[in-house]
């Protein structure tokens, strides 16, 4: 399920954590990003765009459970 554009910038703006979280997701979006444009990769790269798409999981979940917490609280 993917965060409402409208709610995931009200989350960036008002909630340290998602905030940190979406920043690393981010950064880490940028790497596998820098990784796929290799045509080759190295097993430690190959093991490394694993890892990375593990943890971009990770804290997609994490961010969706903020937004969840959210749009369940009451008086939204």
């Amino acid at each position: 399920m993917q965060i409402p554009v409208r709610l995931n910038d009200e989350l960036l703006m008002q909630n340290e954590e998602y905030r940190r979280l979406s920043e690393q997701h981010h950064q880490y979006e940028a790497r596998l990003t820098a990784l796929v444009d290799k045509p080759l990769l190295t097993d430690e790269e190959q093991m490394e765009e694993m890892t990375l798409k593990k943890k971009k999981l990770h804290l997609k979940d994490r961010m969706e459970g903020i937004a969840r917490q959210i749009r369940s609280a009451p008086g939204l």
